[in-house]
């Protein structure tokens, strides 16, 4: 069943296969071919699981399923269990509460820009699930700027609250959680 706001995106017509492979002997010359431009327009679905996580996190709420023959709980979730090669059996509600698994200090953004002010991508492991099965967003709520000043705020196993985005301003994304907060404080 699709999620209540999706609609079905069609699929362009397929496009036939433009030139032919080269022979060894042109190969090996280096001939030139026609250049072209491919159509690289493409549809993305988000499945069953994370279409379901993603309409949780525009409400606030964050789900995960479990497993009743190894006893998993997972977030984000899942369709199938990955070590019982079976569907998962339920849905559940977690809370926005979690644990520290690990973190780092990053000075340089993922696309190699620096920064004045490091971000602080974490795993979080969220209350209610299975240990070691977290997911990865910012850590928030931390003040200064050294290595030294941050890692006398954090550490691994500390607890985590989720800082959200105004419900108004939630758009069902990872990013409706604006980051986690040592437990406690709320920015």
């Amino acid at each position: 069943m699709a999620p209540p706001n999706s609609r079905r995106i069609d699929a362009p017509p397929p496009q036939p296969l433009r030139g032919r492979g080269l022979r060894d002997d042109e190969f090996r010359r280096r001939v030139s071919v026609t250049p072209w431009t491919p159509v690289l327009e493409y549809g993305w679905d988000t499945g069953l699981a994370i279409g379901r996580f993603l309409e949780g996190l525009q409400e606030g709420k964050i789900y995960g399923t479990h497993c009743r023959q190894c006893g998993r709980t997972v977030t984000p979730p899942r369709a199938f269990c990955e070590l019982d090669f079976k569907p998962m059996d339920e849905w559940v509600e977690l809370a926005d509460t979690g644990t520290i698994n690990t973190f780092s200090i990053c000075y340089i953004t993922w696309d190699m820009k620096p920064l004045r002010r490091p971000q602080i991508p974490a795993v979080i492991d969220i209350d209610g699930t299975t240990p070691r099965g977290g997911f990865l967003h910012l850590l928030g709520g931390v003040s200064g700027n050294t290595v030294e000043d941050i890692r006398e705020q954090i550490s691994i196993g500390m607890p985590v609250r989720a800082v959200w985005k105004k419900p108004r301003d939630r758009t069902g994304a990872i990013t409706d959680i604006l980051h986690f907060a040592p437990a406690g404080k709320r920015r």
